[in-house]
């Protein structure tokens, strides 16, 4: 018995999750721009009361005609009281999104679901995809995403030959990000904001500061790059990076 679905009898839209790059809007591959000019509906994630990075990278590429399905998340990295829970309320917001999007599947109409960066790199869109790609074809294009883009803005090559790449959450506790980077070649740490000034102190305490560049908004109209010894603190947004690039390697050939 083949239990393979049978998507060509759906009469049903297709899921495109589309990585739409990490900010420079030339930087969405030719791929992806084909197909999100062909989809009838556009999905991107935003939070409440701000403009959508993923559809500022790609609004001046899209048709007037086209729908603008927003999906909006319920709170995004502030803390708010017990009895909030932002497990639950993430979970419900993705399920919630997938109703929308497959409104729109079910009608026939196939959705660009935007995701900046790779869909499948920290990308919001894999929860939709987990939860839709089982039920409806799905393409899924690659982007550009933010650790190589990042790489690029500092001019630092990342790793040389077989050193080994770490990419970690700077939303770790301080002891499991000591653990990894002590255990690594090379690292990138994302998801700065407020957890900054705890990475720090850990590559301070394992003698990486001398390696490591900060990037903010790599590719974007606002990007800096800096040594850490140069950041304040209270200005480090969430789409901000330290990278520790590997040891250089000079070869054997003078």
């Amino acid at each position: 018995m083949n239990d393979t679905p049978n998507f060509s009898a759906r009469h049903t839209g297709r899921l495109l999750g589309l990585g739409v790059g990490p900010g420079d809007p030339e930087l969405i591959t030719l791929k992806a721009l084909r197909l999100l000019q062909e989809a009838p509906v556009v999905a991107y994630p935003v939070a409440k009361g701000r403009a959508s990075n993923a559809l500022g990278i790609v609004e001046g590429y899209l048709r007037p005609e086209q729908v603008r399905l927003p999906l909006v998340y319920p709170v995004t990295t502030e803390k708010l009281p017990p009895p909030f829970c932002y497990e639950t309320a993430l979970r419900d917001f993705y399920d919630d999104s997938c109703v929308a999007v497959a409104r729109h599947l079910d009608a026939g109409r196939d959705v660009a679901a935007i995701c900046e960066g790779d869909p499948l790199f920290y990308g919001s869109y894999m929860y939709l995809h987990d939860r839709l790609a089982g039920r409806y074809e799905t393409i899924v294009v690659p982007g550009v995403c933010s650790v190589v883009a990042c790489a690029a803005a500092a001019s630092t090559p990342l790793m040389y030959r077989n050193q080994t790449l770490t990419v970690l959450s700077g939303v770790l506790p301080a002891e499991d990000l000591a653990r990894h980077l002590a255990r690594t070649e090379a690292a990138a740490i994302m998801k700065l904001g407020g957890n900054f000034p705890k990475v720090c102190g850990v590559l301070r305490e394992l003698g990486m500061t001398g390696r490591a560049i900060y990037v903010e908004r790599g590719t974007m109209a606002r990007q800096r790059v800096l040594p850490l010894a140069e950041v304040d603190p209270a200005s480090v947004p969430y789409f901000a990076m330290i990278l520790v690039p590997g040891t250089r390697w000079v070869g054997e050939a003078a």
